[in-house]
C-alpha cells in the first residue's frame, strides 16, 4: 500500500523525477539528492513500510538481493574502494524519511566521511545479561 502524504512513495512509483538507476514491479532505486560520496544511492520499496520494523519479510529478503546486484554495479563502475549499506529505524537512530530505504554509499580512499561508531566495553557479565534478555 502507498501512502498519499509519503516523498518516498511519490518517488519510487515515479511521480515525482527522480535520477534512477533500477526498476522493477517492486523497488526504484534512485541516487540520493544529498550524497555522502559520489554514488550515493537509495533502494526505496514502491510499497509503503515506515521502517524494518514494519517491511513484510519478503520484501526484506527482496531488498539484500537487489543491494547485493547494485553493489556491484556501482563498485564496477565507479570504481570505488568499499560500500556501506546503511539504514535507519526511528529518529534516534537517524531516520530522516519514514519510508523504509537502504543507502548504498560508495567508499572511496580519503573521502572524509566517518560512518563509524565508539566501540564499548561491556564486561562478559554485561554480555550475557544482554543475551538472556533478547533471547528469554
Amino acid at each position: 500500500m502507498r501512502k498519499e502524504d509519503c516523498i518516498f512513495c511519490k518517488i519510487a512509483n515515479g511521480e515525482i523525477p527522480s535520477k534512477t538507476l533500477y526498476e522493477d514491479e517492486d523497488f526504484r532505486v534512485i541516487l540520493d539528492l544529498g550524497p555522502a560520496t559520489k554514488g550515493h544511492a537509495l533502494i526505496l520499496p514502491k510499497e509503503h513500510a515506515e521502517n524494518l520494523y514494519d517491511l513484510p519479510e519478503q520484501t526484506a529478503s527482496k531488498v539484500m538481493v537487489l543491494a547485493q546486484k547494485m553493489a556491484r554495479r556501482i563498485t564496477e563502475k565507479l570504481s570505488c574502494d568499499g560500500l556501506n549499506l546503511v539504514q535507519n529505524n526511528g529518529e534516534t537512530a537517524g531516520q530522516t524519511v519514514h519510508h523504509f530505504h537502504l543507502h548504498l554509499i560508495p567508499r572511496y580512499m580519503d573521502d572524509g566521511q566517518r560512518i563509524n561508531w565508539n566501540p564499548g566495553k561491556p564486561s562478559q557479565e554485561e554480555l550475557e545479561a544482554i543475551r538472556k534478555r533478547i533471547v528469554e
